[in-house]
């Protein structure tokens, strides 16, 4: 499948563009929950829906990338509708007062972020080389924890002098990410890379709407248990990546708590860990995760991401009374994303291969969605009943198995390689 270098160059372009001009909404989105605590007072309560709106909000963007499913000729559409309904809410957010309405906008900018993770995967997989695949993917990573890294520290600048600056700052950096939307529209989508398409709709007056909506809810989750008991590969990467993600994920309600009451830490302090020195690990890692991922099998490259995962609960019990540890974890951890970032993204064309790889990736963004809803609350139970030490170790001890399950399955792949 080759097609013309401009045009190779012109979904590049697109791709990068996309990233750079939304990194300034990002970094406001990253304050989010400490803006609206801060300025407008929410609730604990509301709070908590914000943390869970991430994870919730991959359960319902594989209903925006369905229609794409051997659709080809709906990838342009679909994802321009998608940048602008992202942005959209926030144009008018200097003159909305109801907390609920803000995080509902918040809600929906996330359901169409994710949803889109499909759309942009497969244009990329089959329009550019392997290699500029995953090059491609590694620098539009960068931007974003670039934007994590440093412009939550820059902007808090201004939304610590100017009273209710907020509001406008996310109108200005929501019409900035608009402006993408200008390079989507020349994005050069190959037909000819795509078999022939019966794009004819036939009208069926006898389906029932009842029918016609649950077909809709349940098509996504068919798709992808029939994907999973049919490529076993596949099934075993989920496997690793769902005990490795719900290790970090479980530990995630007791952070709170731990820097608060245990590290006593400042949100100057916070904001350090959690920006600079997180993006300091993950632009220092990308390029060697790239590296490797030319050596390295998915499974291997996805044990060595687990491996730096463990660490990180351990690092943090340890940072007590030594800040130095708590920077590192944070280092430790940007790593750890850099290349979780890149096998998750990656994992849909790999398994692909040379078919449709939209499946593979919304049971990628499903799996995310499951684990958000059910590990966090398990987080915070485990918490009530025990204390932050056991939920870090627990974290840690779930991490290192999947480690472990990881590179045996890597090692595995390895010696079944030659023969295949």
């Amino acid at each position: 499948m080759k097609t013309l270098p401009s045009s190779m160059q012109q979904i590049r372009s697109a791709f990068i563009w996309t990233r750079l001009l939304g990194v300034p909404f990002w970094g406001m989105l990253y304050l989010f929950s400490l803006i609206l605590y801060k300025e407008i007072h929410i609730s604990p309560l509301q709070i908590s829906i914000i943390l869970t709106l991430k994870p919730v909000s991959a359960l319902v963007a594989p209903y925006w990338s369905q229609s794409i499913y051997q659709r080809p000729d709906l990838l342009l559409s679909n994802l321009v509708k998608a940048n602008i309904l992202r942005y959209l809410p926030f144009l008018f957010l200097p003159w909305i007062q109801s907390a609920w309405i803000l995080i509902l906008a918040f809600g929906l900018y996330m359901m169409f972020y994710r949803g889109v993770i499909p759309v942009w995967m497969e244009i990329i997989k089959s329009h550019l080389p392997d290699q500029e695949q995953r090059s491609l993917i590694a620098y539009g990573s960068i931007l974003d924890y670039a934007a994590t890294a440093l412009l939550p520290l820059l902007l808090g600048i201004i939304l610590d002098n100017y009273d209710n600056s907020w509001r406008f700052l996310f109108l200005c950096t929501a019409l900035i990410g608009l402006l993408s939307t200008l390079f989507l529209y020349r994005l050069p989508i190959s037909q000819a890379l795509y078999p022939t398409l019966d794009v004819s709709t036939k009208k069926n007056s006898s389906a029932s709407i009842w029918k016609m909506v649950t077909k809709k809810i349940f098509t996504p989750w068919k798709n992808s248990w029939e994907l999973l008991k049919n490529d076993r590969q596949f099934l075993k990467f989920q496997c690793g990546f769902m005990l490795g993600g719900s290790g970090l994920m479980i530990i995630q309600p007791t952070l709170p708590m731990f820097f608060v009451d245990i590290l006593h830490l400042s949100y100057t302090k916070m904001l350090i860990a959690l920006t600079l020195f997180k993006g300091i690990g993950f632009a220092l890692a990308m390029p060697l995760w790239v590296r490797l991922f030319h050596r390295w099998n998915i499974y291997r490259l996805s044990s060595g991401v687990t491996a730096l995962a463990t660490l990180f609960p351990l690092l943090l019990l340890y940072s007590q009374g030594h800040l130095v540890l708590l920077y590192l974890a944070y280092v430790f951890y940007g790593m750890m994303q850099a290349g979780s970032e890149l096998s998750w993204h990656i994992s849909g064309p790999t398994f692909a291969k040379e078919k449709n790889s939209v499946i593979f990736s919304e049971t990628n963004v499903l799996a995310v969605g499951l684990r958000g809803c059910m590990v966090p609350p398990l987080g915070a139970l485990l918490h009530t009943a025990t204390s932050s030490t056991v939920v870090m170790l627990v974290g840690s001890l779930l991490c290192f198995l999947a480690f472990q399950y990881l590179f045996k399955a890597g090692a595995a792949l390895k010696k079944e390689a030659p023969s295949s």
